[in-house]
């Protein structure tokens, strides 16, 4: 198994990667390909004393994608950056699936042009996993890819988000549910309404519409909706529960007698703040991508580039790909029907 990591991306630079790349490898027994500036890294290597080290290769790369710049102007023009040739080295067959902690525009751009689409699919999405209060996942996808969406997109997403938790999260029939305001039928804005009666009949789990409360409850294990909510809601997710236990915190250092009960709580403590820790998950992956991406968020330190690779070689194993292929064939002429409507 070959993991192809941007190790430019990222907030941090370099060392976070090399560090979750050279513990993955010893770990779970595989090949994390550097792909970066040769010198940088081989100089970042030697000085974290793991020149040698078993499982990792640096890919030449010097050029590195702006975080600001337009992500499909920069990876036409740079040709030599980091995650486009992390996602040229899948392509040719190189590695098995790529990382990237940089600019998540840039890694969905790249991973199109080197890798191309799942035949049929209209647009790739990105899946967030969010944790829910009976100890799994929520699937939240779009999660910011799609900022605007046709019906025929969030049927796909559906499919692709069933299909996703069914082979990695073992869910039979994983329960789908459309992001609205309300949960009745009649609720939602025009893209919502639209969706329902076709997600209704496409053959999958659907259990109607479910609020934002309905995703840390465990209502559904996927949640389909357009970019640019699930983004909002995604980002929600993340500051609301770092920012409980900050407050948490604040409280209990203010009675002492709340402290000792925290000093006795703080093994499930540590447990409930790991499964809401994003790093747990390491990165979301590009559903609909023609093979294995995964975009990890700009703050990823060592364990989140753990748990990427972690992810990526699960996914590589679970053939998930190309059971996508064969149910985005399966309903081709509706997606191409509902395409050429609009």
């Amino acid at each position: 198994m070959r993991i192809a990591l941007d190790a430019a991306g990222g907030d941090f630079g370099a060392e976070p990667n090399i560090l979750g790349a050279a513990q993955a490898a010893s770990t779970f027994g595989c090949e994390v390909i550097l792909v970066g500036d040769e010198k940088v890294l081989n100089a970042k290597i030697a000085a974290l004393n793991l020149t040698g080290a078993k499982g990792l290769s640096v890919f030449h790369a010097p050029e590195i994608i702006d975080m600001d710049a337009d992500p499909a102007k920069e990876c036409r023009s740079k040709k030599g950056a980091s995650v486009v040739v992390a996602a040229q080295l899948v392509k040719e067959g190189k590695a098995d699936a790529f990382i990237s902690a940089g600019n998540s525009g840039a890694t969905m751009v790249a991973a199109l042009m080197k890798m191309g689409r799942i035949e049929g699919v209209l647009r790739p999405a990105i899946a967030a996993p969010l944790p829910h209060i009976n100890g799994g996942f929520t699937l939240l996808l779009d999660a910011g890819a799609n900022t605007e969406c046709k019906p025929q997109h969030l049927m796909q997403f559906a499919v692709m988000g069933s299909i996703y938790v069914s082979k990695t999260y073992g869910v039979k029939k994983p329960k789908i549910g459309l992001l609205s305001i309300g949960e009745e039928e009649g609720k939602g804005n025009v893209l919502v309404k639209e969706t329902y009666p076709h997600l209704k009949n496409l053959g999958i789990n659907f259990v109607g519409n479910i609020e934002g409360r309905d995703i840390p409850a465990g209502t559904a294990d996927v949640a389909v909706t357009d970019g640019f909510t699930g983004n909002i809601a995604l980002k929600l997710a993340e500051g609301l529960a770092k920012s409980l236990f900050t407050m948490i915190k604040r409280e209990v250092m203010k009675n002492p007698l709340a402290m000792l009960g925290m000093w006795f709580a703080k093994p499930a403590l540590k447990n409930i703040t790991k499964v809401t820790d994003p790093d747990m998950a390491g990165g979301a992956p590009l559903l609909g991508i023609d093979g294995v991406a995964l975009v990890s968020h700009g703050k990823s330190g060592q364990t989140a580039i753990f748990n990427a690779v972690k992810t990526a070689k699960k996914l590589v194993e679970s053939g998930f790909v190309l059971e996508i292929k064969e149910r985005i064939a399966e309903h081709k002429e509706i997606f191409e029907k509902l395409e050429a409507q609009k």
